[in-house]
């Protein structure tokens, strides 16, 4: 993996993280610093996707019981079915994830942890001294959508997205692909979906303000 998709990686995981009183010393952050807070961002995505795990569990054993009752039909037994894929779904996904987050820490480890520090930063900098003019250009090509209606890490891939296109003139491919991939490690179906559709749209709109 590249410095610069590395880079990209720990800006959104850092950005997920950024509260009030971090943006104001953000650029005082060392790589480690960045790390803990991705890990934090990681940590808070891997409990809310296990929580949904569990909850599906609770269905399907509730639907389990109700087929052990004297006056229950075959009706519960499809339904105790799709609980389950989905938590099997589920738990391959987080799978994957904790396998590339393992993969994401020795790459670090491995790397130019300054270039891919400054490569971040400069990509969280230019997201938060940019951020409504982002957030507006992506809210006009939603289509009846808002940015603020999607979940906070899809929010922040279409940000970095949007600076790689319009700041730091990356190909269009390239952006979008990077986009896609950070999307199919942290985003789900709906979520990739509607990322790839944004991104689509955002490519056919004239160049904003890059300054």
């Amino acid at each position: 993996m590249e410095s610069r998709s590395l880079a990209r990686e720990v800006a959104l995981l850092v950005l997920g993280q950024l509260s009030e009183d971090h943006i104001q010393n953000y650029t005082s952050l060392s790589l480690d610093d960045l790390i803990g807070l991705s890990l934090n961002t990681l940590l808070s995505y891997w409990r809310e996707q296990l929580d949904d795990c569990a909850a599906q569990i609770d269905l399907a054993q509730e639907e389990l019981l109700n087929t052990e009752l004297p006056e229950s039909d075959k009706s519960y037994i499809p339904r105790t079915r799709q609980y389950l894929l989905n938590t099997l779904k589920k738990s391959e996904h987080i799978i994957n994830v904790l396998s590339d987050t393992f993969e994401l820490s020795r790459l670090l480890t491995l790397s130019d942890q300054e270039q891919i520090r400054n490569e971040a930063m400069k990509r969280v900098d230019l997201v938060i001294n940019k951020y409504q003019i982002i957030n507006d250009a992506l809210d006009n090509v939603m289509e009846g959508w808002r940015l603020k209606r999607l979940p906070r890490i899809d929010q922040d891939i279409l940000r970095l997205a949007y600076i790689d296109l319009y700041n730091l003139k990356t190909p269009i491919a390239v952006s979008c692909n990077e986009a896609v991939n950070l999307a199919n490690r942290y985003s789900d179906q709906q979520g990739r979906k509607m990322i790839n559709g944004i991104l689509r749209r955002l490519q056919s709109t004239p160049s904003h303000n890059t300054i």
